[in-house]
């Protein structure tokens, strides 16, 4: 394993920032809200779903552990992020930034694939009501996301830590937060494994996933399409269509991203993290609770607690 040449670079400088102070104050005060957001918003779904026996349910568990992905995504950069905004030198560790990079991957490809799954989940619901509890019982659930979460670590950042980077260019990263792309810019070096690799593994955990997705919502539709009910066509349409919205959001900005690229690091793409890492997160608690009685429902219950 080669090791960093922490002789040359010990810190990095984050210069992607808005130079002009009152864009400062609204990045500041738009990040902070929504952040204010994304924790009283999946804070409440993850004990919701805990506290209430209801929602002790398969589908409920694997929205629990969403809610747990974008709650600890968004902390694992943006805290520092606010502290860096009206600093004067705002500058990160070269093993805090591979921490925090490392860290941001293992959960935007996590996301990927419990988004996969919680699709099939849905499959399943619309397509084999009756036959739903047999085949998604709770062994199966356990396994899947045991599954999901230690082989998502061996393909999203073992590949990455078995050949650590060397750095001896300039340390200005043009970012915000440690992204891999803008932190590979800085590297030195023959650099082809590690694109090659990112590439692939950023296909696997984004293309794929998105493709079993979309085939599962097309299922979905050839399913609601046979319901009788007008109305109940159009509910199910409007929550399949809310859900898409998202996985596009979610999934575009990645592709677009890490697979997209085919020159060096767009300083003007480093706003599309803002997209997964923050405004799905948002997002999820609003699409996949608000629009559930069942979860409105323990809500209203904790809310009840909470007054008294």
């Amino acid at each position: 394993m080669e090791p960093w040449n922490q002789t040359s670079l010990k810190e990095f400088i984050l210069v992607g920032f808005p130079q002009n102070m009152q864009i400062c104050v609204s990045f500041f005060v738009a990040l902070f809200l929504m952040y204010l957001f994304i924790i009283f918003g999946n804070g409440f779904l993850i004990a919701a779903i805990i506290i209430s026996p209801k929602l002790h349910l398969p589908m409920y568990y694997f929205l629990c552990n969403l809610a747990f992905i974008d709650l600890s995504f968004s902390t694992s950069s943006l805290p520092k992020v606010f502290i860096d905004i009206f600093s004067v030198r705002r500058t990160i560790t070269v093993t805090g930034c591979m921490v925090q990079m490392y860290c941001g991957r293992f959960l935007g490809s996590a996301e990927s694939f419990l988004l996969a799954v919680m699709a099939y989940d849905r499959y399943v619901a619309i397509s084999f009501p009756l036959y739903y509890n047999i085949i998604m019982n709770w062994k199966i659930c356990m396994n899947i996301i045991i599954i999901m979460w230690h082989g998502n670590f061996i393909i999203s950042v073992v590949p990455f830590i078995l050949r650590s980077l060397v750095f001896c260019r300039a340390n200005k990263l043009d970012h915000f937060v440690c992204e891999m792309l803008a932190v590979l810019e800085l590297a030195c070096g023959d650099l082809t494994y590690f694109k090659v690799t990112m590439f692939v593994v950023s296909f696997f955990i984004l293309v794929v996933p998105l493709v079993f997705i979309l085939v599962s919502y097309i299922l979905i539709v050839s399913s609601i399409l046979k319901i009788r009910s007008t109305e109940g066509k159009s509910k199910a349409f409007s929550t399949c269509a809310s859900h898409l919205t998202v996985v596009f959001m979610f999934y575009g900005t990645s592709i677009s991203m890490y697979i997209g690229q085919k020159k060096s690091f767009s300083s003007n793409l480093k706003y599309f993290s803002l997209v997964y890492g923050v405004v799905t997160p948002v997002l999820n608690p609003l699409i996949y609770s608000l629009r559930n009685n069942d979860v409105k429902d323990a809500f209203h219950k904790i809310f009840e607690r909470v007054s008294r």
